[in-house]
């Protein structure tokens, strides 16, 4: 099977850190954190974290969380969010909603989006995008069956906000970046590269995310730049790739990009396309290979959590 599993998850945080407290580091670089996660907890651990992401959306939502050390949204911010909300307009600003949404919904997200342009910090402004894309992970967890038990996206938009962990400032200047994961590599010095393999797919970025890709469209107002997108990452580990070989290759060019971080972690999701045992042979291409952690949850979700050390 070209890919892993829409069952398997992408990483398990326990086995991760578990894995990672064995290492000493004092800062972490995280070419591909598709979540804030790993990094807010090496973050409370004293690490300094630098973490990246090719996605807008998962950039914004680790920006809010990594780099945030003291910000908090106020109450007169989420004010401005949500509003005039539900209020309709002439046509919708952002028209890819409606490939998602329902009419009244995507009324809801084209207000919120552009009222959250008119915060005044970035930082406010990636906590409220945080914020509502968690709310559109709610809206899209129901099935049709379900939907009269769904709260108004405001009610559910102020619940998900008084729930925000406080910021955490752990002394460190953490960052986050919204790179292509060679350019972030080869930019940035650390004691640690945490690199989170992303799963070998053959179509597009847009079709391998599947409904995921709403937040990446949400957030940058429409679906016109998935081809820019493409063209930027061709070449690049994480572009689409038809063959093992080819996949291969772009994770070598990687690697080698990464020659000047002493310690790295390579953690992969060993589902049927990429063994194991290739990922090993190709990084054992450049440096020694020290260990290899597994876990296996094959009887639920049919794959294997690797992670290798070097």
């Amino acid at each position: 099977m070209h890919g892993q599993t829409k069952a398997s998850p992408k990483s398990w945080l326990a086995f991760d850190l578990n894995v990672l407290r064995r290492m000493k580091f004092a800062s972490a670089a995280l070419p591909f954190a598709d979540s804030a996660a790993l990094g807010a907890y090496l973050k409370r651990s004293n690490v300094r974290v630098l973490a990246n992401h090719p996605m807008q959306s998962a950039w914004t939502r680790c920006f809010a969380e990594i780099a945030n050390n003291k910000e908090k949204l106020a109450d007169e911010e989420v004010g401005i969010v949500l509003e005039d909300a539900y209020v309709p307009g002439y046509r919708l600003h952002n028209p890819a909603l409606a490939n998602w949404f329902s009419e009244v919904d995507a009324w809801w997200f084209d207000n919120v989006r552009r009222n959250i342009d008119r915060l005044q910090s970035p930082m406010s402004r990636a906590i409220a995008s945080s914020i509502a894309i968690s709310v559109g992970e709610y809206v899209l967890s129901f099935k049709e069956e379900t939907r009269e038990l769904r709260q108004p996206l405001s009610i559910v938009y102020r619940r998900l906000w008084s729930i925000q962990p406080e910021p955490f400032n752990n002394g460190e200047s953490n960052a986050c970046s919204n790179k292509n994961a060679d350019d972030f590599i080869s930019e940035t010095p650390s004691d640690l590269m945490f690199l989170r393999l992303p799963a070998s797919h053959a179509q597009g970025t847009r079709g391998y995310l599947g409904r995921g890709a709403w937040r990446e469209e949400w957030l940058r107002g429409g679906s016109d730049f998935w081809d820019d997108f493409e063209s930027a990452m061709a070449g690049k580990l994480g572009a689409a790739t038809e063959t093992k070989s080819q996949y291969l290759h772009l994770l070598e060019a990687t690697l080698r990009k990464a020659s000047h971080i002493k310690n790295w972690a390579i953690a992969h999701v060993e589902s049927g396309f990429i063994q194991t045992q290739d990922i090993v042979d190709t990084i054992a291409e450049i440096r020694r290979v020290d260990t290899i952690y597994t876990k296996d949850f094959s009887e639920l979700t049919g794959a294997k959590a690797v992670i290798i050390t070097a």
